[in-house]
């Protein structure tokens, strides 16, 4: 007998929009939530993808969000628990669009800019979704980090760093908030053509000399694409997961062995 995938309610992605968020989206809808997304500021963007999911047969609802001012992650977070009565899964998929210096050449407007967005929004995202978790009778996280936790890739502190300070924050979560049943896990990413990958690509950062020589750092000799990371942050936000918490899957090609 076939179980439910999912609590009732609506997993609800920050970042929800963009190349990995909307692939996280995507997964989960097709495993059978529906889905609320946040964007900052493309509202056309976010308006059709939540038709593409709305086809697919689930309900999708789209909140403005910026993740650095705690009033606005609040908004978004309480205007999708009016639409769909319950949150059961947030889903952390926004970044800062970063570039890639030497640590020695981050200015302290890159640092500061990076640290709000994503250490500190991340921080106000939780202190947000919890409550409402433990008066639900549980839920789950899933953040998108950095298989750069594992293996440390050269200019990478602006994206790595951040994500080091969320990773303890989900270790608390999954350690103090196991006992409401929230659940706390990551998706530790590698190489994925997608999002800021993309953009990188196309302004000869990621060159071809680039591409052959991670390439041959990988255990699997290709890139990932959006929907392996969509895949893993789908299971563990359904109850396929559901005695799992505090843990990270690397969706890398084996960067990280």
């Amino acid at each position: 007998m076939k179980t439910q995938e999912f609590p009732s309610g609506a997993a609800l992605i920050y970042g929800g929009s963009g190349g990995l968020g909307s692939s996280c989206a995507k997964h989960i809808a097709i495993y059978g939530s529906d889905i609320a997304i946040t964007y900052k500021s493309s509202i056309e963007k976010a308006r059709q993808f939540s038709e593409q999911i709305k086809s697919m047969g689930r309900q999708c609802s789209i909140h403005r969000a910026d993740v650095s001012d705690a009033a606005s992650i609040k908004s978004a977070f309480d205007s999708a628990v009016k639409t769909h009565n319950r949150v059961h899964t947030v889903v952390v998929a926004a970044g800062s669009d970063i570039a890639q210096p030497f640590f020695s050449d981050i200015t302290d407007q890159q640092w500061d800019e990076v640290i709000n967005n994503d250490l500190n929004g991340f921080y106000r995202i939780a202190k947000t979704a919890i409550p409402h978790m433990r008066a639900q009778g549980g839920g789950s996280f899933v953040h998108i980090s950095s298989a750069g936790l594992i293996r440390t890739p050269p200019k990478d502190a602006l994206s790595v760093a951040p994500k080091a300070g969320i990773e303890a924050i989900m270790q608390h979560i999954a350690k103090e908030e196991g006992v409401h049943n929230i659940r706390a896990n990551s998706v530790a990413i590698g190489v994925i053509e997608a999002g800021i990958y993309l953009r990188l690509e196309k302004e000869g950062i990621f060159d071809e000399q680039w591409k052959q020589a991670v390439k041959a750092s990988l255990c699997l000799k290709r890139f990932g694409k959006a929907r392996d990371v969509g895949e893993a942050a789908a299971y563990f936000a359904s109850n396929r997961a559901n005695y799992v918490t505090g843990q990270m899957i690397c969706v890398d090609g084996g960067y990280s062995v």
